[in-house]
């Protein structure tokens, strides 16, 4: 199994197997423990957001989430066993992050926030009903298709960083003309196709009767597509609503 998402690469569930007097892992577990890693997430936006427009300084919140979710997540990836104390250390992390971005989005487009999350949720529960009916089909070519476009997006926004500190960015990817609007479009489609390969990676963990924790792994992995897509869908409404 491959996919384009780093925490859940083709090699997750080899050698995982479990002996048959052990509980092993279930999508409906993985759905539980993804809700709970939501709410937590939820729990430190709001924080960072409620501080933001009461007029105190977020930035040192934001870098702890920035900063400390990145290397919990790397934690995570290597150290799958704990992935049921580090995932959601990494959602209330990344929650202090996201609060703070999307409360900064909200102050210049008001309602930007609930347009965004109404948008990530009607495409992840569209996405999974469109996988459940079997009309995507996980072939090997679109693992691979999808794979190679995410690593195309993330050398960009590498480079892009780089780039920055230098006084320069890459082209047309934060601009608000057509050409980075349809850059925008382009980059929420790779992040949306990234969740039917969970979706799928998921199940055949399932399938494979991985250990417990990994519904815990599993959960983490979909937290990092679902905030990636929320961020690329914010970054595309503002740019639609700055025309």
């Amino acid at each position: 199994m491959r996919s384009s998402n780093p925490s859940l690469g083709r090699d997750t569930f080899r050698g995982l197997r479990t002996d048959s007097t052990r509980q092993v892992m279930t999508i409906n577990g993985t759905v539980n423990k993804t809700f709970l890693l939501f709410i937590l997430l939820c729990a430190t936006a709001t924080f960072t957001w409620s501080q933001y427009f009461a007029g105190n300084n977020i930035q040192p919140l934001m870098l702890i989430g920035l900063i400390g979710g990145f290397v919990v997540a790397l934690i995570t990836i290597f150290v799958k066993k704990i992935a049921a104390y580090t995932a959601p250390l990494y959602a209330l992390l990344e929650g202090l992050a996201i609060g703070g971005i999307s409360a900064m989005y909200e102050t210049q487009f008001a309602g930007i926030t609930t347009q965004a999350i109404l948008l990530t949720f009607g495409t992840l529960f569209s996405l999974l009903f469109i996988y459940k009916s079997g009309w995507i089909k996980v072939t090997q070519n679109f693992r691979m298709g999808v794979f190679a476009a995410t690593g195309a997006v993330f050398f960009v926004y590498i480079a892009d960083l780089i780039l920055r500190f230098f006084g320069m960015n890459v082209p047309f990817i934060h601009e608000t003309g057509l050409v980075g609007i349809i850059i925008s479009v382009v980059i929420v489609v790779i992040a949306a196709l990234n969740l039917v390969l969970d979706f799928d990676f998921i199940e055949e963990g399932a399938n494979q009767q991985a250990p417990k924790y990994m519904e815990w792994y599993g959960a983490f992995g979909l937290m990092i597509t679902l905030v990636w897509l929320y961020l690329e869908i914010l970054r595309l409404i503002s740019k639609l609503r700055s025309k």
